[in-house]
């Protein structure tokens, strides 16, 4: 049988480019590979075949002999080896991360020992729970190992048997030219035991879907965005095999009083006008939910920060704590009495333009000058 023309194989014009050729050389690559046609010849000889011309059109000295010798410029021995079968190198080494990837890879992932898939389940959290840490029950729908068989996937009184395709080992090794391709095995699945008998209950898979209830532990001091693995909470795996894990994501709420950042937390609290100038004690709310009293300087300006060490946020997996930042801020009065205003203005007038408000006096001074500027 003569061979066919190695464009006509590849479905390419002679006047094809490098790209061109990898191209039409990937999809029929994947078209007729033996992992996706098994048993069927015609697909294998197609594929040879496929990889044969490859390998030569890749290659610009071997291109250039086949155009003008065409096979002949292979025979006898002369100008590399193109015909011997299987994957010819450099073709094979073009779409390993193809090929491997969907026949290899896929099994390792959705089959081989059938571990159970990972769940993802979302908390929100109030910041006191955040500081002080909490014990809650959570319910998740999933997959749990089948109570009828106790997750073998097999009747009653019957058991799973050795898979008679792989012998046991999960996995079948076909040989295509120089390599030999390993691969989850199609009749077991990848577990190496076939069932002769299936559960009634799960159908053989060992697992039937339902909801399952956690008691979960948060810890002290966790963070908006905190990922906490319970491991071996996942869905079960096929018949027997090792469950996946569940992944708690935290999410904390904005807290009416307190802003966190990181160990430490921010609040802000009116004081009245004559604390404020006078001086004296106020009581601020702690995340514990205590009081902590703060002494306020005489004069305190609306925007001042006093720090309360140690009253912050509990730190993860420490025993220490942040601290508390109290941001002050001077409350005009509303609403006065007669006799409240009489008094206002009898200070106003007994402290005429001295230094009572040195922050006002000093901006409008230096609003007084630039005014001057602006006229000259």
């Amino acid at each position: 049988m003569s061979k066919r023309d190695y464009y006509d194989v590849l479905g390419v014009s002679r006047g094809a480019s490098k790209d061109d050729l990898k191209r039409s050389y990937r999809k029929l690559a994947m078209q007729f590979h033996p992992d996706r046609n098994p048993g069927d010849d015609e697909a294998e000889r197609q594929f040879k075949e496929l990889n044969e011309a490859y390998d030569i059109l890749k290659d610009d000295e071997k291109k250039a002999a086949y155009d003008r010798f065409g096979h002949a410029a292979f025979e006898n021995g002369s100008g590399g080896r193109p015909g011997g079968g299987g994957f010819g190198g450099g073709g094979f080494a073009d779409i390993f991360e193809e090929m491997f990837g969907e026949f290899m890879g896929g099994a390792r992932r959705g089959g081989g020992a059938g571990r159970g898939s990972d769940l993802r389940y979302n908390m929100t959290i109030s910041l006191e729970d955040a500081f002080q840490g909490r014990q809650t029950e959570i319910r998740i729908p999933t997959s749990a190992a089948c109570e009828s068989c106790n997750g073998s996937g097999a009747e009653k009184g019957s058991k799973p048997i050795g898979c008679p395709t792989c012998h046991g080992a999960g996995k079948v090794r076909a040989q295509q030219g120089f390599f030999t391709i390993e691969r989850t095995c199609p009749a077991c699945g990848g577990v190496g035991q076939v069932i002769e008998k299936p559960c009634r209950t799960c159908g053989g898979a060992g697992r039937q879907r339902k909801e399952k209830t956690l008691s979960v532990n948060i810890p002290a001091g966790v963070e908006d965005g905190t990922r906490i693995r319970l491991t071996g909470e996942g869905e079960a795996g096929m018949r027997g095999a090792p469950a996946g894990d569940l992944y708690l994501f935290l999410s904390v709420e904005a807290h009416p009083l307190f802003q966190r950042e990181g160990a430490d937390i921010h609040c802000r609290v009116p004081v009245s006008m004559v604390v404020a100038a006078l001086g004296g004690q106020i009581e601020v709310p702690t995340i514990e939910g205590a009081r902590a009293r703060l002494t306020v300087p005489e004069g305190t300006q609306s925007g001042r920060q006093f720090r309360l060490k140690g009253k912050g946020m509990s730190v993860l997996r420490s025993p220490a704590r942040g601290d508390m930042y109290v941001e002050v801020a001077v409350e005009t009065p509303m609403n006065l009495t007669k006799r409240q205003r009489e008094l206002l203005a009898e200070f106003k007038a007994e402290a005429g333009d001295d230094t009572t408000s040195p922050q006002s006096h000093g901006f409008f001074d230096k609003v007084k000058e630039l005014w001057d500027d602006l006229r000259d």
